[in-house]
């Protein structure tokens, strides 16, 4: 176009240098019929290019990427639904603590399916096959947990659950009971002689499952110590059924230096809000670069 315009303006400046007499006319119409001429072959086109709509349209790989922002966002809704479950299953469990107890069953294996009830159990200890597990921290009545670990030197935090037979009355079975927590300072047996009495006792007690070996945690061997709840190995060594209770806090029942029951910990992994806030975060940042690739097309 302005090659043309330039020409034309030459043209005409060249028409204006023309003498005015009747003889040059017809150089004059010569100059005329030569721009009519360009004129007619000048091919006026648009600039916007023919194939615009066809780009327009989002290809197959783009609905299948769109697969990935669509996949994050159902995986954010099912971890919302998986927390709902996990917190009313927590509550379930908590509930269940706050039961009234019941007898203990005739047959011991009914108690698997009954983790987290309460029972009422009647016999005596078997103290000369006491057992510790731990080392953990203590649970006070009042349900706060202190701060204790295993590098932990402090005795008001840091101690070990006593893990004694008890042998039932009226029957042959020996079922694990978790008195308590002890301090470390009183891990041997004879720094807390009054409360290993030998008399018959009746106590209440939750319902406890075994536990698998933790990752990285050495396997058990022989020995009184035990890390986790290894059933096989507790009851092979003391002779019990594969039954585990903890004991409840018995105000009346502690005497001095005596295990500190009460230490059910609930432990249910409540992870969900992470889960659904991280499916969420790359569900709204992959819909985001689709919607500016794609749709919109805007390179980085």
């Amino acid at each position: 176009m302005l090659r043309l315009s330039a020409q034309m303006c030459k043209q005409s400046f060249a028409l204006l240098r023309l003498p005015h007499s009747t003889n040059k006319m017809p150089r004059l119409q010569l100059v005329t019929r030569k721009m009519t001429q360009q004129h007619q072959k000048v091919d006026w086109t648009t600039s916007i290019p023919t194939g615009a709509k066809d780009k327009e349209k989002i290809t197959a790989l783009g609905w299948f990427l769109l697969l990935i922002p669509a996949t994050t966002f159902g995986l954010g809704v099912w971890q919302v639904k998986r927390k709902i479950w996990k917190e009313q299953l927590i509550k379930d469990l908590a509930e269940q603590l706050h039961m009234a107890p019941t007898e203990l069953p005739d047959d011991l294996s009914h108690l698997s399916h009954m983790e987290y009830r309460l029972v009422k159990l009647r016999g005596r200890f078997l103290h000369d096959k006491e057992m510790l597990m731990g080392p953990r921290s203590l649970i006070r009545p009042d349900g706060v947990e202190t701060q204790g670990g295993l590098f932990s030197q402090r005795d008001t935090g840091n101690g070990f659950l006593v893990v004694t037979p008890f042998q039932l009355s009226d029957r042959d079975d020996i079922v694990l009971v978790n008195r308590g927590w002890i301090s470390r300072k009183h891990m041997d047996k004879e720094t807390r002689a009054m409360g290993q009495s030998p008399k018959e006792v009746e106590l209440t007690a939750v319902v406890r499952k075994g536990e698998s070996r933790p990752q990285f945690t050495p396997d058990h061997k022989e020995g009184k110590v035990y890390l986790y709840r290894d059933l096989p190995k507790m009851c092979a060594s003391s002779g019990a059924a594969a039954v585990f209770l903890d004991a409840v806090y018995d105000p009346k029942a502690v005497a001095d230096n005596s295990p500190v029951g009460g230490q059910t910990r609930v432990t249910l992994r409540n992870d969900h809000m992470s889960y659904l806030v991280t499916w969420f975060s790359l569900s709204a940042a992959t819909s985001f670069l689709w919607y500016r690739q794609i749709v919109k097309r805007i390179p980085f």
